[in-house]
């Protein structure tokens, strides 16, 4: 028999999940492998979505026409805001979901998509023609081919889990490694390595004494991950809780340090610097007695907890003993051990920025393939894989995103350009245009793309440009409605501002920190008219005008030195240059242009190793 298709997507992940209906709502013909059909985008470790950065991450899916902050949304269980006490560059979205209800509105969507099948089965072989890849051969026997093929293995590739001494193949605990895959591709030429991750211990929540534990509640507000108004948070709201560790536990864990992979020589891999395992911290930060531990509900009704921050692969007795020496989990009883694994990853750097990779046509890779850690960085990739397949079988320009448009286009650049020498972790602070990246903001910068794409829906368009009228509408209300001092002054001294010399235009008043519009329409009732007359989406369109007005000239800037690197951004190079034949750049330079090939002279200003000068040495050419 023969089986044939646009797409196929090896693997039901987060960035599997998100390339197969991605591609398949914009029309393509796709079937998505994976091994069990029951645990399609499995929360592997923490039951959350967002957080710092990558909870923009979520929002810029969500407003390309993706389907991850639709599903957070629906099964969130708690939801916060990050960082609402700094600039709103900083703030970030993140929710706690119920981790099954997750999976089963994954599955809803994925098979309720058209153009969407799926096959639960093992992929151990790619089919080549050449340099162009056709299709895959599973475990089964079974061989099927397609135009492309996305690889979004995980943490399958040749798996290992580490539980102390107790090592164990699987990509997780009780599901098997992949094998076979990373041969074949080493010896088409790829480069490969090991990574490592790992995840803490799970806990029965009957077992835990919440009278020695900080409540940490969720917020009370309208916000979401999806722009689409009537997808809301309908499950039943849970808290968190915090505790620390202790002395008594540190001694414990520091005693058995050396029967821990991480520490003998049994795991190899490379770890991430940003999410620890708890024998990691206590050896690089040994002058600390404690650290916080956050226990999350696993679901809505559910006893079963994850404690986050006691990531570890000592063994079990240890795991244990440790636990027992801190108050609220002196009588604790588990559901099973914390663990490492180590999996094989490729060097992104051997993607195009389309994420298609460089040695083989039609072969795309997306997540912890690329050397990436989190499931919001891998659906996010997913995404960009799923419309440049489709792309590639129906015809049409690449579709990529810059640094200024999207954390997402700041993760591929980064993996594309720099590569990785740990698993990759999206923050803030890889953003250099984050005021412009904004998660209240993602609907405008990437809405009408993902329209133009027959991606998001004329739903979305309509909304986005319902909030813009509206936000244009109150910002130019704020501009030109003008404050005597007489009026307000009593006000202002009543919240401990400072009184008006003269008068001012609203506008002006609110780029006070500590003012904003809901605020001022306490004092003014021109203000409060003019809010009261919004009907739909009111604390969006506020909060948008309030951020707007507040931080103008940061924006405008920032804007500014958007567009000069832009125009750099414009400019072409790729196989322009014979690198190794420019005497007159750096031998570094030389040899990381020559490997990577930049898409353009921006790209390639960012390379590690290549220099202000070797860019303008490339400048100079040019212009010959």
């Amino acid at each position: 028999m023969v089986f044939n298709y646009d797409i196929i997507v090896v693997g039901a992940g987060h960035a599997g999940c998100e390339a197969a209906t991605a591609a398949a709502n914009m029309g393509s013909k796709v079937l998505l492998i994976t091994m069990d059909m029951n645990k399609i985008a499995q929360m592997s470790c923490n039951p959350a979505v967002g957080g710092i950065a990558k909870g923009q991450i979520v929002r810029e899916i969500d407003a390309l026409g993706g389907q991850m902050g639709i599903v957070s949304d629906k099964t969130s269980i708690q939801f916060r805001m990050l960082n609402r006490s700094k600039g709103p560059a900083m703030w970030s979205p993140r929710t706690q979901n119920d981790r099954v209800k997750f999976i089963e509105t994954w599955r809803d969507i994925i098979e309720n998509t058209d153009n969407l099948y799926m096959w639960q089965d093992m992929v151990t072989q790619l089919i080549f023609d050449n340099k162009t890849v056709t299709g895959v051969k599973t475990k089964m026997g079974v061989s099927f081919h397609a135009k492309t093929v996305i690889l979004t293995n995980g943490t399958f590739l040749n798996g290992l889990i580490h539980i102390g001494k107790v090592q164990l193949g699987g990509g997780r605990l009780a599901e098997p490694s992949s094998y076979g895959m990373t041969e074949q591709l080493a010896a088409a030429g790829f480069t490969t390595d090991r990574m490592k991750t790992g995840t803490p211990v799970r806990i029965d929540a009957r077992s835990v004494d919440y009278s020695l534990m900080e409540e940490q509640k969720g917020d009370d507000t309208y916000h979401t991950f999806s722009y689409l108004p009537n997808v809301k948070r309908t499950l039943l709201q849970r808290s968190c809780w915090m505790t620390n560790t202790t002395e008594e536990s540190h001694k414990v864990l520091k005693e058995n340090i050396e029967d821990s992979p991480l520490y003998n020589g049994q795991i190899l891999g490379i770890g991430p610097r940003y999410c620890p395992s708890i024998e990691t911290k206590i050896v690089t930060f040994a002058d600390k007695t404690s650290h916080l531990l956050f226990l999350e509900p696993e679901g809505e009704t559910t006893n079963e907890c994850y404690l986050n921050g006691f990531s570890s692969s000592l063994s079990l007795e240890t795991q244990l003993e440790a636990l027992k020496l801190v108050p609220a989990f002196r009588n604790v009883h588990i559901f099973r051990p914390g663990y490492a694994i180590e999996y094989d990853f490729f060097d992104p750097t051997q993607l195009k920025p389309t994420l298609e990779t460089k040695l083989i046509d039609n072969l795309y890779f997306a997540g912890q393939i690329n050397g990436t850690t989190g499931y919001e960085e891998a659906a996010g990739q997913g995404l960009i894989a799923g419309i440049n397949a489709h792309i590639r079988c129906h015809g049409g320009s690449d579709f990529t995103l810059n640094r200024d448009e999207a954390y997402i286009g700041v993760l591929i650049d980064d993996l594309i350009t720099k590569g990785v020498d740990e698993p990759y972790r999206m923050f803030t602070s890889r953003a250099e245009y984050r005021i412009l990246l904004r998660q209240d903001n993602a609907d405008e910068r990437l809405t009408k793309k993902g329209f133009d794409l027959g991606l998001a829906k004329r739903e979305r368009i309509d909304l986005l440009h319902s909030k813009q009228e509206k936000t244009k509408e109150l910002i130019s209300f704020a501009q030109n409605f003008s404050i005597k001092p007489d009026r307000i002054n009593p006000f202002l001294e009543s919240i401990n501002s400072s009184p008006l010399k003269h008068g001012v235009k609203l506008s002006q008043l609110l780029t006070r920190p500590h003012i904003d519009l809901n605020l001022m329409a306490t004092a003014v009732s021109s203000l409060r008219e003019k809010l009261e007359s919004i009907s739909d989406r009111k604390e969006e369109i506020i909060e948008s005008a309030d951020i707007k007005i507040k931080y103008d000239g940061y924006i405008k800037r920032e804007k500014i030195m958007a567009e000069k690197i832009t125009r750099l951004e414009e400019i072409k190079i790729k196989d322009r240059f014979n690198y190794g034949e420019i005497k007159s750049l750096s031998t570094e330079a030389r040899q990381k242009l020559s490997a990577i090939n930049p898409e353009t002279i921006a790209q390639a200003g960012r390379i590690p190793g290549v220099s202000p000068n070797d860019i303008s040495v490339l400048l100079v050419l040019l212009g010959r």
